[in-house]
């Protein structure tokens, strides 16, 4: 029975497809793939199944596995989408990390999270505060009202140990800003 069992086995065979991303549209609810498969077969308007709370736009080139349910493909999703060009190497086991093809990356360490801006600015926004609690180390500069003519820490320590006052109610006088003294530690 040899045609039965051509039949299903290539029913099961055309079931997961490997295939590469040539285009993409974000613009819906689920995203739109355009991919490639072996033999040049192309398909067009494929949903890209996300996990909850995860999305992320493919570049072209990027490697698809593509699921055909009842092995017809006229319809299909597309499951993942991997990008071998950008992952990120040298994790160790247990490590989780997010990243994209500019070096930006979030990386959750076995010593700690790691934030990597790839020489792009961090910014947090739409929050009522940032809150910390624990200590904050800094190699840059920390400059306040960043927006705007603010001054940085250092150039506002410079401002208060220069600074000169009346004494009040013991008759001193004008201090002296040689001993006005601000410490930062």
């Amino acid at each position: 029975m040899p045609g039965p069992i051509n039949a299903l086995s290539r029913a099961l065979s055309n079931l997961l497809a490997r295939a590469v991303v040539s285009g993409i549209n974000t613009a819906q609810k689920c995203q739109m793939l355009q991919i490639r498969m072996p033999g040049n077969e192309g398909k067009s308007d494929i949903e890209h199944l996300e996990p909850y709370g995860f999305t992320a736009a493919p570049l072209e080139g990027a490697e698809a596995v593509a699921a055909y349910f009842d092995g017809d493909r006229s319809h299909g999703v597309v499951l993942v989408v991997a990008d071998r060009r950008y992952r990120l190497k040298g994790l160790e086991g247990g490590e989780v990390a997010i990243y994209d093809d500019q070096g930006q990356s979030v990386t959750l360490k076995r010593a700690g999270i790691v934030v990597n801006g790839g020489g792009n600015p961090i910014t947090f926004t739409n929050a009522t505060k940032a809150r910390f609690e624990m200590d904050i180390e800094a190699t840059g500069n920390i400059k306040d009202n960043c927006d705007s003519d603010g001054l940085a820490m250092s150039a506002m320590r410079l401002t208060y140990n220069g600074h000169t006052h009346e004494e009040n109610g013991d008759g001193g006088g004008t201090t002296d800003a040689a001993t006005q003294k601000m410490e930062v530690s």
